[in-house]
């Protein structure tokens, strides 16, 4: 089990981000005559091709280790879960620091697809190949693939910072990857032991909470569980924004709101008496967007296969009074 959570490690953080020099739309130069004067222009979006772009960019920064490269590039909110770890920005830079690879030529990222949050935050997904290993912490694995990554991108001034960044296998339903071997429960005992008995084990660290919307997202997410669990269409179109956008735990994006709850609504699930959704984590990108980390369970089965816990990454968007699901990337939790 260590080895296949170091494995995913090593995988979800194989493609980070990079910063967009195109610059926002630029105001009109006054004018004397307070009557002629134009609006401001609106600010400019990306296109995929470019966000893409910088994406390789900064790929290859981070196979070379260059921790600098990210400390410009990322947003002082960033988060991604990584190991199923919270992580923040300095969190990633320090771990880019330490990562030795060795990919060879021919890797791509290809197949972007975007798709708006706001119009300063948008979502970049894509798939990624890649042939070759990374060294952390004394530990070389070969880099899973192929993935499918996402990077949620935030307008800052003149240039676009990473804010939230996911990878997960690209997966065949019909051929799902084994499970893990069976841990050697003789070694386990040893194991659980030897820490029992050493003086320097540190006490476990307080979990932390989130912000002031965290209860109340999470109770949201909840309902949107629930909604799913019953197979109801409306509270899930309810609970929704006009742009959502996901990739599943299988890899696959969804660009758009039919194509999303189709998906979660054509869904053959059997056995399903319970959900559930723990470890929930707010904080915010802007005033308007939030981004919330947890883990959701579900019981039975669901497409032939049975259901396990996924570590998910939820950007809510505040309409009016309602905060609605924008965005969300899920992945198995190992």
């Amino acid at each position: 089990m260590k080895t296949i959570v170091k494995i995913i490690l090593l995988g979800t953080t194989s493609i980070l981000f990079a910063s967009c020099g195109a610059p926002a739309g630029n105001a009109p130069a006054n004018n004397a005559n307070a009557n002629t004067a134009k609006p401001t222009a609106a600010a400019a979006a990306p296109t995929a091709d470019a966000l893409l772009a910088l994406d390789k960019q900064a790929n290859e920064a981070f196979f070379k280790g260059d921790s600098k490269f990210f400390e410009g590039v990322l947003s002082d909110k960033m988060v991604m879960i990584n190991g199923g770890q919270r992580m923040g920005k300095a969190d990633v830079v320090k771990m880019v620091g330490g990562m030795k690879c060795d990919i060879k030529d021919g890797w791509k990222l290809e197949d972007p697809q975007m798709a708006k949050i706001d119009a300063d935050t948008y979502v970049l997904s894509y798939k990624g190949t890649f042939d070759g290993t990374c060294t952390m912490d004394g530990k070389t694995m070969k880099q899973p693939s192929p993935i499918r990554g996402a990077t949620v991108w935030v307008r800052n001034g003149d240039k676009w910072q990473g804010a939230f960044h996911g990878e997960t296998m690209i997966i065949d339903p019909k051929n799902p990857p084994a499970p893990p071997a069976p841990v050697n429960k003789e070694v386990a005992k040893k194991d659980d032991k030897a820490a029992a008995n050493s003086n320097t084990a540190a006490a476990p660290a307080k979990p932390a909470t989130g912000n002031a919307n965290t209860d109340a997202l999470v109770k949201i997410h909840n309902g949107g569980w629930e909604a799913w669990k019953a197979k109801d269409a409306k509270k899930l179109e309810e609970l929704a924004s006009s742009n959502l956008s996901i990739v599943d735990p299988a890899g696959v994006w969804f660009g758009n709101k039919a194509d999303t709850l189709k998906r979660w609504n054509d869904m053959k699930c059997e056995g399903i008496t319970k959900v559930a959704v723990t470890d929930g984590f707010a904080s915010a990108i802007s005033p308007t967007i939030e981004l919330l980390t947890l883990k959701g369970t579900a019981d039975g089965t669901c497409d032939g296969q049975k259901n396990g816990p996924l570590l998910q990454s939820a950007i809510y968007v505040k309409e009016g009074d309602a905060w609605k699901l924008a965005f969300m990337f899920e992945s198995p939790a190992m």
